[in-house]
């Protein structure tokens, strides 16, 4: 498994959503059709500092070894966040067939990417492909 290809992959996207709902949080709430409060721009801050934050891990974490006993604590990271994020976007979409086409998408990259780091995590690394 080509662990540098998969964690560069998640970094530039998380970054991507990260930098996204820090920096245009207006542009993100009006995307998505919600009420506009200084509240909902800071928890949307909030988390663009979180998603950048889990970017700038997977980047330096990249060029290492990761499955198996290697780098457990960054792989578990990421299966929970990918897990949680893909069950939690799944049940949006499953509930409210009027949600926008992003949350399918996203549901669908989520899971696939738990799926991934699921495997990471149970199986012993491939040095060559690190």
């Amino acid at each position: 498994m080509n662990t540098k290809l998969i964690m560069t992959s998640t970094a530039i996207l998380l970054a991507a959503i990260g930098i996204s709902l820090t920096f245009a949080p207006d542009n993100i709430i009006v995307l998505l059709g919600i009420s506009n409060s200084i509240v909902i721009r800071l928890i949307l801050q909030l988390l663009g500092a979180t998603y950048f934050a889990f970017a700038m891990l997977n980047w330096t974490a990249k060029g290492a070894i990761i499955g198996g006993i290697y780098n457990r604590p960054i792989a578990f990271a990421n299966l929970i966040h990918f897990l949680i994020g893909g069950i939690t976007l799944t049940k949006a979409v499953l509930s409210n067939h009027q949600s926008p086409l992003i949350f399918s998408i996203m549901a669908v990259f989520y899971i696939i990417t738990a799926c991934i780091f699921g495997l990471m995590i149970s199986r012993h690394p491939d040095t060559k492909a690190a």
